[in-house]
């Protein structure tokens, strides 16, 4: 009884894997006598824009320090409590001196930034006589940087001079950007698209061909935005004129690919 219920068994296995490769076979033959579908005509194009805007707006960093008393470096050297302490409070003041100013420049609150302090050490390199090796001083820096938000770019030089005069220690620059850069960025994407389609519509009416659907869009570069760092007329440069602080141009490029079906 054993064998016979064994053999049923594997007839039925045999009977369900001949019924397998048998539907495989048949749809293998079906998928090889149906006819391809022809690849959809299209014709692809590549766009570039490129826009130039006015800047509205102006970011301008500048630096502020006090240093201890310059003092021997040893291995043990350690800043003096109450140097630090001075200079510190020195320097906190004239932060705030700073900022009063530069309000009374009409800068708003929210438009100043006042960072975090910093302190490093600052070494000195100092050769006594010839014949003598150098001598390694040190210091320590106490350091705020402020940065200011600039949204009336006619008060640019007013702000300037007000923070010559309150003496701050180091001006990195002014960076002209947009208040809205999302718009300006969407106007090149929007142009770029534009000449893809007037690119299309051209080639599509000198080949006698009807353009379709789109099939595809992809933006080959998306559109970049540089901020422009101040510019001063040569003059200015050399000291033979009043200063003269020039914005020029903010340019933003976009590039597209974009695919339309021909119509048959």
């Amino acid at each position: 009884m054993k064998l016979v219920s064994h053999s049923r068994r594997a007839l039925a296995g045999s009977l369900i894997l001949a019924s397998l490769l048998g539907w495989a076979t048949t749809a293998q033959a079906q998928a090889q006598s149906q006819p391809r579908m022809p690849e959809t005509q299209r014709i692809q194009v590549q766009a570039q824009a490129e826009i130039k805007a006015e800047p509205d707006m102006a970011t301008l960093n500048a630096r502020l320090w006090e240093r201890t008393p310059t003092i021997a470096r040893t291995e043990s050297t350690q800043a003096d409590p109450q140097a630090l302490a001075e200079a510190r409070k020195r320097l906190e003041q004239r932060t705030g001196e700073l900022i009063r100013t530069l309000e009374q420049e009409g800068l708003k609150s929210n438009a100043i930034t006042a960072g975090s302090l910093s302190v490093r050490p600052d070494y000195v390199h100092r050769q006594v006589k010839k014949d003598e090796p150098p001598q390694t001083l040190v210091r320590t820096q106490l350091e705020r940087p402020v940065s200011l938000r600039i949204e009336d770019l006619e008060r640019l030089p007013a702000i300037l001079d007000a923070l010559t005069k309150a003496g701050v220690d180091a001006l990195d620059g002014v960076t002209y950007d947009l208040k809205d850069r999302d718009a300006a960025t969407d106007k090149a994407l929007t142009q770029a698209l534009e000449k893809a389609r007037h690119k299309a519509q051209l080639m599509a009416s000198t080949l006698g061909v009807e353009l379709g659907q789109v099939l595809n869009i992809q933006e080959t570069n998306a559109p970049i935005f540089a901020p422009r760092m101040m510019a001063m007329s040569a003059e200015a440069k050399q000291g033979d004129a009043t200063p003269e602080y020039r914005s020029g141009e903010i340019t933003i490029d976009a590039g597209v690919s974009v695919a339309w079906e021909i119509k048959n």
